[in-house]
């Protein structure tokens, strides 16, 4: 391992730049203030100051994260990845098996709420493909029909009125034409008696 990753290292060029950052402002300070001694703080601060800034510009920049570690071959563009499986050699059988289990378990339910997902969402597709664009056209039909056919029903109703009274027509003009029919057979035995007398 390099000298400059080492934690000592670290720990130095951390403190060197407090250090060098508080003598620059201590120095400022002064300066402004002048009181005696700030222009050598100020000199001496800045110059401690421009020495780790160009430390810093030499030093390559720090990895947040080292996953080439787990991951070997990660900074070079062919390499097969495979992750480190240290550890997995020291369980027992049993230990194993129980976290199988485990882990079969939660996979399971996960699944079960994947499968409920996705039939939500197939239902909810569905709904998306249907083309609701004519359904007010349709409304407005059927609300058309319900109309026709509530005055359809209306005129078959004044339609059997209209047959009733038909009917009890026809029936008072039977019982005229059968009181007809007796006064013409009273009116023609009349006059047969009529004709015999004379």
């Amino acid at each position: 391992m390099a000298f400059y990753k080492s934690k000592g290292f670290k720990y130095l060029k951390n403190f060197i730049i407090g250090a060098g950052a508080a003598i620059v402002m201590m120095g400022a300070l002064f300066k402004i203030q002048s009181w005696e001694g700030g222009s050598e703080m100020l000199t001496i601060g800045l110059c401690t100051e421009a020495f780790l800034f160009l430390l810093l510009g030499i030093l390559p920049p720090e990895k947040d994260y080292y996953w080439e570690k787990l991951y070997p071959g990660l900074d070079s563009h062919n390499a097969k990845l495979s992750p480190i499986q240290n550890g997995i050699a020291d369980f027992d059988e049993n230990q194993r098996s129980l976290n199988g289990e485990v882990v079969e378990q939660k996979l399971g339910g996960m699944l079960n709420e994947l499968q409920s997902m996705s039939k939500s969402l197939g239902s909810l597709k569905a709904l998306q493909e249907v083309d609701f664009s004519g359904t007010g056209d349709q409304i407005k039909s059927m609300g058309n029909f319900y109309t026709k056919m509530n005055e359809a029903m209306a005129n078959l109703g004044d339609s059997l009125d209209d047959t009733r009274v038909y009917k009890e027509q026809l029936s008072a003009l039977n019982k005229n034409l059968g009181s007809l029919n007796t006064v013409y057979g009273n009116v023609l035995s009349a006059m047969s008696n009529i004709r015999k007398d004379a």
